[in-house]
């Protein structure tokens, strides 16, 4: 089998991206691969569903600024250069399956919760990026605390 050439990495940035960010690490280190990071800021007025009569922009550019500030320091220690980086607004699914053929990603690296019940029902990020990638998926079994 031969190594993957160009992985992305979708982190949430949460405590618990570590995990998934070691390895992706591991891997890249392992095949000599590309390394690009993604992280999607899910719009407020998505949460919403737009029926809230606020603007939102003064809220949705501090989130981005915070994003920003934690996207470099994540990528500053792993030598991922700026253009490998991708900071985009939008539904997480949709983004990562752009980004990823935009930059011909040929594995990408999510983390899951592993959730059951309602919670595995009404789906998840990772599910949403394993059922539209185009390329390999691989969902690294995120534990709380760990």
């Amino acid at each position: 089998m031969s190594g993957y050439r160009h992985l992305l990495l979708g982190v949430d940035l949460s405590a618990e991206s570590a995990q998934v960010v070691a390895r992706a690490k591991a891997m890249r280190d392992a095949f000599g691969s590309e390394l690009s990071v993604i992280h999607v800021i899910e719009p407020l007025s998505f949460a919403y569903g737009g029926d809230i009569p606020m603007d939102f922009s003064g809220i949705q550019e501090e989130i981005h600024k915070q994003a920003s500030t934690h996207m470099a320091s994540l990528c500053e220690p792993l030598a991922i250069p700026e253009s490998n980086r991708h900071l985009v607004v939008g539904r997480p699914e949709t983004e990562i399956h752009h980004i990823a053929e935009e930059i011909g990603a040929d594995l990408i690296v999510v983390g899951s919760h592993g959730r059951h019940g309602l919670a595995l029902l009404m789906g998840s990020t990772a599910n949403g990026v394993l059922h539209g990638a185009r390329c390999d998926v691989l969902a690294v079994r995120v534990r709380n605390g760990s």
